[in-house]
């Protein structure tokens, strides 16, 4: 009985495997038309992506620093997707985490490293998890649209951090928009002197696959999942679906905060205003990639860091907007998201057909 199973298990994750890169196929294919469209020349353009992603160490470091914080939002918009649900707020739960973790680094208690800087992570992940709580919250106690809620959070959580590191945590004589530089036992291990290359990517890898074997193999991964799948079927088969709900949204948050605690503790070194160029809404296209597995989403995140790092010189050397890379990540969301769109269509569609065709076999049995 279990080998057919694992059998099935494998072509599944096959088949997602060919349709996630025939989806970034057609995307760049359709990116290259755009640029012929507007003048420019495709082979140049992604000529300097690859150069300024992989053509060299540095550009491969500077991908990976881009990687780590798109790891952590990937597997907070996945984690949600398992329960049936969409979280829009990975960009103010990240900015909490940071927000939180800058804070705790901040403080100047003499703790030594292996204590500090756990809390400070701690506190970070505790800031994110507690603001997405909010909406997972108002979801299973009043039924709010977690699409509304947590997207509006996002312009609260901007608002709240502007002014936080405008005003009061400011300190005095700061020409940037930041707070105060975290201790030395409150920051990651550096992997590359001097770079924003930390540690921090290797606890993304760790919650890769923490997340795969929690929700594959633990008792309330299972019950994320039977919710996601029908909750209606989970609530009859004894599922609280209010608690599950606000636990999903809880360890989602707590997983984009860590976006934001990497890059305080790891590439700033401080809270800094406008640090992120959107990672959480880039989690959705890493997710997507990703086809709701946990262990490819480190896989899927190299591809969006190769291209957030190599748009950069691509700006440079080409001309062409650094904008392009999100195009690029637009489309590859379209054509992952079409297969499940073409069958719901096709669903439906049945529906009005079959109904009246009941209707008269019906009629004629009487």
């Amino acid at each position: 009985m279990g080998k057919p199973l694992n059998k099935s298990k494998l072509a599944h994750s096959a088949n997602t495997a060919i349709q996630s890169v025939g989806a970034l196929l057609i995307a760049l294919i359709l990116g290259a038309v755009i640029l012929l469209l507007t003048g420019a020349n495709p082979l140049g353009a992604y000529g300097a992506i690859l150069k300024g992603s992989v053509g060299s160490m540095s550009a491969f470091i500077n991908t990976l620093i881009q990687t780590t914080p798109l790891m952590f939002t990937g597997l907070s918009y996945l984690f949600a997707a398992k329960a049936g649900l969409v979280n829009l707020g990975m960009e103010g739960q990240m900015l909490f985490g940071a927000m939180g973790a800058a804070v705790a680094g901040a403080w100047d208690l003499g703790l030594p490293k292996f204590v500090h800087l756990p809390l400070a992570i701690l506190v970070g992940v505790l800031a994110g998890g507690l603001y997405g709580l909010i909406a997972g919250l108002l979801k299973a106690k009043f039924g709010a649209n977690e699409y509304i809620v947590t997207l509006m959070l996002n312009y609260v959580a901007t608002l709240l951090m502007s002014y936080l590191a405008n005003g009061p945590l400011r300190p005095e004589g700061e020409i940037n928009v930041a707070t105060a530089p975290v201790l030395e036992t409150a920051q990651f291990t550096k992997l590359v002197k001097n770079r924003g290359l930390t540690a921090a990517l290797f606890i993304a890898v760790t919650l890769s696959v923490l997340v795969h074997f929690f929700l594959d193999r633990t008792k309330p991964g299972y019950e994320i999942r039977a919710v996601g799948r029908g909750r209606l079927a989970s609530e009859t088969a004894g599922i609280n679906i209010a608690r599950t709900t606000m636990l999903t949204m809880f360890i989602s948050g707590g997983l984009a905060a860590m976006a934001g605690v990497s890059m305080v503790l790891g590439v700033n070194g401080r809270y800094i205003e406008g640090f992120s160029p959107g990672y959480g809404f880039n989690g959705i296209a890493v997710s997507s990639l990703a086809s709701g597995n946990p262990l490819m989403v480190g896989v899927s995140a190299l591809v969006f860091g190769a291209l957030r790092a190599g748009a950069m010189v691509l700006n440079m050397t080409q001309r062409i907007r650094p904008e392009f890379a999100d195009m690029i990540q637009a489309l590859v969301v379209i054509f992952v998201a079409m297969p499940a769109l073409f069958q719901v269509v096709k669903t439906r569609s049945k529906k009005p057909e079959t109904e009246p065709a009941k209707a008269a076999e019906k009629k004629e049995a009487n």
